[in-house]
């Protein structure tokens, strides 16, 4: 082929559509005729294609005359120069090279990309990444199961509001962008954020009243899916609707929400939820910021008295937020009653500093670049008495308070445990997050190989070593999934009695599934070696992002201690009474349990059956929940009784009630693993829910087999046999580990990931 034809390719406008689809059909070096024929019918459809375009194309669809590396790499650049950047279609490519390419030329070029199974991420990194012509044949066996079937068992009677979100996703701004500065990426999701506003998720918790749809366990499933994007969104989303929003929604009266929520659903009124200070993030009820009535001006003077009272890392207040929710101490008539909230201003309509509010922007951070995470100190600002959040408060004109809730512990137990979602939201996002990795992570190892015997290479991901790190984390993904889902629904079915029950294990699970996303990416992330580490293959993102996930919406170990307390002390049972007799009298239960004891026998049996069944991995990771809790009670109860006050004798068995918290989240983790298959139809999805289910337990089991063998629950016999069981899981869930993963559904453009691609890394790579 002549460099005269080179140049005639290039310089032809009637062709510079098409030229994307020439270098995806010459990028391998090899031509059907039968592509080259479907191309020539493809040009057929050009608004003019004359002689001299016919002839140029016809000497660029000869498959005996292949284009020379020179002429592929003048084309690639080309077509690069022309589109500037990744497009998510070949039809995307085409109106790069020509902008005003008619609907007919794009309509033939998209339908020439689905027959020939062309891959958009695929297409992306041939064009930018110098990869290959993107087909998704990944040499796998079939999978034993559909995973439409199982992505039905997980997104439940969830789905239309995941299927909502993929589909708004699916629209182009929805375009990742690696190389911005922090103010490029915070215009940026702002933009994402009105779009999902404009498709209307912001209406969707919200009372009915006010336009919405009153389903915030459908908007935590939005919340969840969005996960499957981008994590700074995810985050301005919640700060938006869940916390802005969700406060003035839960704690406000009628008449505030009919103020406020319409304007927040529709994105008139963006603002944050002021809660955090620098010197009292987890202890809230200690928090330094004022909120002082003066009857006078029927006003509250919002106040932060030191630098360890400002409001720290509130989302939406170093660039776009106008309002934010303040919580402080009430004082009214020389009395004080507790952290209460109120609706405050902290910018004038051209956006300067509200009147006594100042800003500061947190700056650059690990991760979630964003989300405009802000500092705000408050000097004496004045905000009128209606803008007291009453639902569970109110301040008359002269001063006197009234409450439906006279205890103030029990006052702000309530405030604060209506926006438990926000708990669980962070949760769900965490497993998607973690199962987003996992899939790229699986994925490339189905494609790269390295080492092997006979001369040849192998698969990384049929290693054993590369199976334990990424096979566990991808079960424990799949049970967090069901315990989520779980919890959901006893927020949406929750009453007054269990409201205390949901919070234990909203923050249990918020622990539980932060950390195991964490561990989870970076895992993914070593799996996929220096490739993982580019942040074009997203994992990298990933672990920069979810990392601060342990720290908001509550410290893991606190969330931990929280739960153990709960359950220890039985707080929930008696708010009036006093927390001393209360953890007495709890104490004195506990003490008094029996240690649950193993049989001899059962310790040592080993037959696969029994190592497989759910009871035996319920049965034993409950033993372990309960002997640690009765004798964590005795070891505290102990303290008490020798006149150690209570608070201190928890603090010096805080080690020992961490671990009976984790081990009663395994244990209602994996129960809600088995509860899950045990509403399913026996079958091949089924099937393959109790293999993930096994593996899950077992694990948990396992990575707690000192404690066991240290307590004689069970023998070395077992522990050996558990181990092996543990492996040949492994092996069962391998021919279907790319279906597992295919049954999250994240869309090519939201995983994107070239090295997750096929052809990306090539078959015979080096």
């Amino acid at each position: 082929m002549s460099a005269t034809r080179l140049e005639s390719l290039l310089s032809n406008h009637e062709l510079q559509p098409l030229l994307p689809v020439v270098y995806i059909a010459w990028a391998d070096g090899k031509l059907k005729q039968s592509q080259a024929t479907r191309i020539r019918e493809l040009a057929g459809v050009l608004p003019a294609f004359g002689q001299a375009a016919q002839e140029t194309l016809a000497a660029w669809l000869r498959p005996d005359q292949p284009p020379s590396a020179t002429e592929l790499a003048r084309l690639r650049r080309c077509i690069h120069d022309h589109a500037q950047q990744r497009q998510h279609s070949l039809a995307g490519m085409a109106a790069a090279m020509q902008p005003d390419i008619s609907t007919a030329v794009s309509d033939a070029v998209t339908a020439y990309e689905q027959e020939q199974e062309l891959n958009p991420a695929g297409l992306s990194a041939a064009l930018f990444s110098g990869g290959e012509p993107v087909r998704q044949d990944f040499d796998e066996p079939q999978p034993s199961f559909a995973p439409s079937e199982l992505q039905a068992v997980l997104e439940g009677a969830y789905a239309s509001e995941w299927q909502w979100v993929r589909e708004t996703l699916a629209d182009d701004v929805f375009t990742y962008a690696d190389d911005e500065t922090s103010e490029a990426q915070r215009a940026r999701v702002l933009d994402w954020l009105r779009h999902l506003i404009a498709a209307g998720m912001g209406f969707y918790p919200m009372p009915e009243a006010v336009g919405g749809q009153a389903n915030m366990p459908g908007f935590i499933h939005l919340f969840m899916a969005l996960a499957m994007f981008d994590l700074s969104l995810v985050v301005k989303f919640g700060v938006q609707f869940g916390l802005f929003g969700g406060s003035i929604m839960m704690l406000g009266s009628e008449a505030q929400q009919q103020e406020y929520l319409a304007d927040i659903a529709a994105g008139r009124h963006l603002g944050g939820f002021a809660m955090t200070e620098s010197g009292h993030g987890s202890n809230v009820q200690a928090l330094e910021t004022t909120a002082t009535y003066d009857s006078e001006t029927e006003e509250f003077i919002i106040h932060t008295p030191t630098l360890s009272a400002r409001k720290e890392w509130i989302g939406n207040a170093a660039r776009d937020g106008r309002t934010v929710t303040v919580f402080a101490q009430l004082s009214t008539g020389g009395d004080d009653y507790g952290v209460h909230a109120f609706v405050v201003p902290i910018r004038n309509t051209d956006g300067t500093p509200a009147a006594g509010v100042r800003i500061e922007d947190c700056g650059h951070k690990m991760g979630l670049n964003g989300v405009d995470n802000g500092r705000l100190y408050f000097d004496q600002v004045r905000v009128p008495r209606e803008n007291l959040l009453a639902r569970y408060a109110q301040v008359a004109a002269g001063g006197s308070y009234d409450s439906p809730i006279a205890s103030d512990d029990k006052r702000f137990f309530t405030m604060l445990g209506t926006l438990v979602s926000g708990r669980i939201s962070v949760a769900g996002a965490s497993v998607t997050a973690a199962k987003k990795a996992l899939a790229i992570a699986i994925r490339y190892g189905a494609l790269r190989r390295q080492f092997g015997g006979d001369g040849g290479e192998q698969k990384i991901l049929d290693y054993i070593s590369h199976q334990t790190r990424l096979f566990p984390a991808l079960a424990h993904s799949y049970a967090l999934h069901f315990a989520v889902a779980d919890l959901i629904e006893r927020f949406k079915h929750r009453t007054d009695d269990s409201t205390r029950e949901v919070e234990t294990l909203a923050a249990g699970l918020k622990a539980m599934a932060s950390w195991h996303a964490i561990d989870a990416i970076q895992q993914a992330r070593e799996c996929c070696g220096g490739l993982g580490f580019l942040s074009a293959n997203q994992i990298a993102n990933l672990r920069r992002d979810i990392d601060v996930f342990a720290t908001f919406e509550g410290d893991n170990i606190v969330l931990l201690n929280l739960l153990a307390k709960n359950r220890l002390a039985g707080y929930a049972k008696n708010f009036e009474q006093s927390l001393v007799v209360t953890v007495m009298q709890e104490l004195s239960t506990y003490a008094r349990t029996e240690l649950i004891e193993t049989n001899p026998v059962m310790a040592r049996k080993t037959d696969e059956a029994h190592l497989r069944a759910a009871e035996f991995h319920l049965g034993l990771l409950e033993l372990r929940a309960h002997n640690l809790l009765v004798t964590a009670a005795r070891r505290m109860r102990k303290r008490i009784d020798q006149g150690m006050e209570p608070f201190a004798a928890f603090s010096q068995i805080q080690d020992h009630m961490l671990a009976y918290a984790q081990a009663e989240m395994d244990r209602h983790v994996a129960a809600c693993f088995d509860d899950a298959i045990a509403g399913m139809d026996a079958g091949l999805a089924r099937a393959a829910l109790e293999r993930l289910r096994q593996l899950a337990a077992i694990d948990s089991i396992y990575q707690s087999s000192a404690w066991y063998l240290y307590n004689g629950y069970y023998h070395p016999t077992k522990h050996r046999a558990l181990r092996k069981l543990r492996l040949k899981l492994m092996a069962e869930i391998r021919p279907d580990a790319l279906a597992y993963t295919a049954a999250f559904a994240i869309p090519d453009r939201c995983l994107t990931a070239p090295i997750a691609y096929e052809d990306y890394i090539g078959r015979n790579s080096p």
